[in-house]
């Protein structure tokens, strides 16, 4: 399929890939892993030929076609159909039904396609994207970061559909259990460099682990070997009866090839701070009501209690009103009817989508961290700063330098700073790697307060979560139970409604690829002449009729002046002209629509295939 040859990749004096080595086979799906910032779009670009390399070879075979999502959604067409259309190339351009398959595939009703793209929810906004995407019949799709910004019944639609894709797929996400449920092979940037191994994460981690232990070993047994060479040489290289030896070993040492050591990369850590309560219940919620006006109700009659060491999970689509919730308990927001009581030693911390605005830009990390425990020692203070990847001077960073990201980790620690009993988190996960949310996902397993998150991390709830507040079916309701009880029982309704949709069967392009090219050979070979014979005629016709427009004009300034015989001239000239564009015409006309037949008729044959 595609290869890459020892590709080495700097920017500046920082070495991304040194000999980087792969090769992608048949239906492979292979997910890519590595830190923030350890070149993996980088290594997408490169794929693409958007990005250039330092050395090395990228061979795709000829005909190969690479698709990619883009994040950013725009659309410029007043309907799905005319949306979905604009991917077609200038040969299929009137092959809309292959759009209009495609669509139906993807979940969308026949009267969907004369709707406006924007007025789709985003999750249905991203398989627009796909569609158009799939319109082009790519052999391999690199989607970088497809989980974003997606809610949770499209990211299960997404995973199900990426599971069934017909080709290859190499992709990255920060979602584990999104990509252990994909891939067929794991991928990972380590060291400079990849790893590729059969299986999900979990399998690629303990090889990774596996071949690290055995790296320290051997560079112990090699530091062992190294150190008694050189103390053998500077005792004897000095000693005539001995020397030889000495150079022997001399020789073997720079023989040797040399182990490095393992520079590991840092990891978030997580240790949330208790705060010790004789509460079994921190926090009573009683019939809350909250709108921005009694026309708009986001949510209602939501009444729950929260026991010490419960994890209570608030899930649903985007903009229904889950971070609204979260807000209203914090206090951050006024509802309209309930109660919100929290026991006298409830002690709260909220992590916000929004609460980066309450960080001071003029301030240092090590200040916000301060800023929420001033009890705090400096020690204390560097190492939560540490914890959350502010080692050393980039704990003195100023807040107005930071990126989201690591405003986000800013927050985290004044959390950990923070003696709490009750924890709020709203998507807690964004802007985490792998190993920092697995290391959040342990903290709150072991944290021994209360907990509400807002999350689309199914992992994340299933793993954490006891009970749940769902929205769904226009409206917010408690659940006694845990994800999968929730999954079992009731369900989204969304995917009921998607195995009730009329869809098209699906497509296998490998089948029917070789049957297409074949035709499309055969239309290719049929229509070239003709195709030649209608752009001479179309010049013919341009060139006979400027040269009849400026005879036309001279005519006119003959007329003018009376000159007789010029104007019997131009006249039989324009005569004849007249009559040449005319004959030409009729030419192109015939073979225009001898053209025409022929490409409705392999259409029609193409059509009948895709069915």
């Amino acid at each position: 399929m595609i290869q890459l040859i020892n590709i080495c990749k700097s920017f500046g004096p920082r070495e991304l890939f040194v000999n980087l080595n792969f090769k992608l086979n048949s239906s492979q799906r292979v997910g890519l892993v590595g830190r923030n910032g350890s070149g993996k779009s980088t290594l997408f670009k490169i794929i693409m030929g958007e990005e250039g390399y330092d050395s090395g070879e990228v061979i795709i075979p000829k005909g190969y076609k690479i698709g990619t999502l883009k994040q950013h959604l725009t659309f410029s067409e007043p309907t799905l159909r005319e949306e979905a259309a604009l991917a077609l190339s200038e040969e299929m351009q009137y092959d809309v039904y292959r759009v209009e398959k495609i669509l139906f595939g993807l979940g969308f009703s026949e009267e969907d396609l004369d709707a406006n793209p924007l007025s789709f929810s985003g999750g249905y906004q991203i398989r627009i994207n796909l569609a158009k995407l799939l319109v082009t019949e790519p052999n391999l799709l690199l989607l970088d970061e497809p989980t974003n910004y997606l809610d949770i019944v499209s990211l299960r639609w997404l995973k199900n559909f990426l599971c069934n894709f017909d080709g290859e797929l190499i992709f990255i996400t920060h979602d584990r259990d999104f990509m252990d449920s994909v891939t067929t092979h794991t991928m990972g940037i380590i060291r400079k460099t990849l790893k590729i191994i059969e299986g999900d994460t979990h399998k690629f981690y303990e090889h990774l682990r596996a071949d690290e232990e055995l790296h320290a070993k051997q560079k112990i047994s090699q530091d062992k070997k190294v150190k008694e060479l050189e103390e053998f040489i500077a005792k004897n290289k000095a000693r005539a009866s001995t020397a030889a030896q000495a150079q022997s070993k001399v020789k073997q040492l720079e023989k040797m090839e040399m182990l490095e050591d393992l520079n590991f990369d840092k990891s978030l850590e997580f240790s949330f701070n208790f705060k010790e309560t004789p509460a079994k219940v921190l926090l009573d919620v009683k019939g809350l009501k909250f709108g921005y006006t009694e026309d708009n109700i986001l949510f209602e009659n939501i009444s729950f209690t929260l026991a010490k060491g419960e994890c209570l999970g608030i899930i649903g689509k985007n903009g229904k009103g889950k971070s609204t919730l979260l807000n209203t308990i914090a206090g951050e927001l006024k509802h309209l009817e309930g109660e919100i009581n929290f026991h006298p030693s409830a002690s709260l911390a909220h992590f916000g989508q929004t609460n980066i605005s309450h960080l001071d830009p003029n301030k240092t990390v090590m200040d916000e961290i301060y800023a929420k425990n001033p009890k705090l020692g400096e020690s204390r203070v560097r190492s939560i700063c540490g914890a959350m990847m502010f080692s050393n001077d980039d704990a003195k960073k100023n807040i107005s330098l930071l990126s989201g990201g690591e405003k986000s980790r800013v927050m985290l620690g004044q959390i950990l700073a923070s003696e709490i009993n009750l924890l709020l988190l709203d998507e807690p996960t964004n802007h985490l790697d792998m190993q920092s949310i697995e290391a959040l996902t342990k903290a709150v397993q072991n944290f021994k307060g209360s907990s509400i998150i807002v999350t689309h991390s199914e992992e994340l709830l299933r793993r954490v979560c006891d009970r749940l507040i769902i929205f769904a079916k226009g409206k917010a309701e408690y659940f006694d139970g845990g994800y999968d009880e929730f999954l079992e029982k009731i369900g989204w309704e969304e995917e009921e409604d998607e195995v009730k949709k009329k869809t098209a069967p699906k497509t296998n392009f490998k089948e029917n690829k070789k049957l297409k090219a074949q035709l499309i050979r055969e239309r290719n070979s049929q229509t070239s002449s003709l195709k030649k014979e209608v752009e001479m005629l179309e010049k013919k016709i341009i060139q006979a009729e400027e040269k009849l427009e400026l005879h036309h004009k001279e005519l006119v300034e003959a007329s003018e002046i009376a000159d007789n015989s010029k104007i019997v001239d131009l006249s039989k000239l324009v005569s004849d002209e007249d009559a040449l564009v005319e004959e030409t015409f009729q030419k192109l006309e015939v073979a225009q629509t001898k053209l025409d037949k022929i490409n409705e008729e392999y259409g029609q044959k193409i059509q009948e295939i895709s069915c």
